[in-house]
């Protein structure tokens, strides 16, 4: 099986689910930012990485914009050099619009990610070569208020029914792409790969998330990445 045709068994599994409140609204970036995804997928997917970087599912301002893990969009224009048409979801709240790549907010979280990525391998076809990078839900969340709901906080029972897919999607990814370790960014990501891929026998270790919110994280993220992947034995070349 290839990453399209897993993708398009995620999108069904997940368009199954329902969710009730506090969650308001629902992006699903695999459908309507499907046409940038496709592009990154058939560009970067297949260079040879060994690694997976898992992160937990879109933010507002990356993927929810242009269908790509931490997509910023200077990012993804600029280095991965992918721009195409972004649609609309059924549904969206006001305060958080989707504009594809005019949306002029910035993932501070893509921005770090892909920064780091540029300053250590220069380009993506050599970044490519050792990293390929992922989000485990293909979800956004929203609150009434158009706050950002991570899944961790989901209710129980729906959080339970939606790992059963997404585990599923990340076996299926780690196999094709004959993935020999994979780091999750962040404990959540760390956490739901051990659990997914507990059967593959393959390690599972950790990165700071480069998230803003992170006290941690703004005292030099680039850095402690750095320092944390090589700790763990995976290439990072470079100072």
């Amino acid at each position: 099986m290839d990453l399209t045709a897993i993708i398009d068994h995620l999108v069904e599994d997940v368009e199954r689910l329902t969710f009730s409140s506090p969650v308001a609204f629902v992006y699903n970036p695999l459908l309507y930012a499907r046409a940038p995804l496709q592009a990154y997928v058939d560009r970067y997917a297949r260079q040879g990485a060994t690694t997976l970087l898992l992160g937990m599912n879109p933010g507002p301002f990356g993927m929810a914009q242009t269908g790509i893990p931490f997509g910023a969009v200077d990012a993804v224009r600029r280095w991965l050099e992918i721009e195409e048409a972004v649609d609309l979801p059924p549904a969206t709240h006001p305060k958080r619009p989707i504009e594809g790549f005019g949306c002029q907010r910035e993932e501070v979280s893509g921005r770090r990610l892909w920064s780091w990525a540029r300053e250590h391998w220069g380009t993506p076809d050599r970044f490519f070569e050792d990293f390929f990078v992922w989000n485990y839900c293909p979800l956004l969340f929203l609150e009434a208020s158009g706050r950002n709901l991570t899944p961790d906080k989901l209710k129980a029972d729906e959080r339970r029914a939606l790992l059963v897919p997404c585990d599923a999607a990340l076996r299926s990814v780690a196999t094709e792409l004959e993935i020999k370790q994979v780091v999750g960014v962040g404990a959540w990501a760390e956490r739901r790969a051990q659990a997914a891929l507990s059967d593959l026998d393959l390690p599972v270790g950790r990165v700071l998330h480069p998230s803003p919110a992170s006290p941690i994280a703004n005292r030099g993220w680039a850095e402690q990445a750095t320092r944390q992947l090589r700790e763990q034995g995976l290439p990072v070349p470079g100072g």
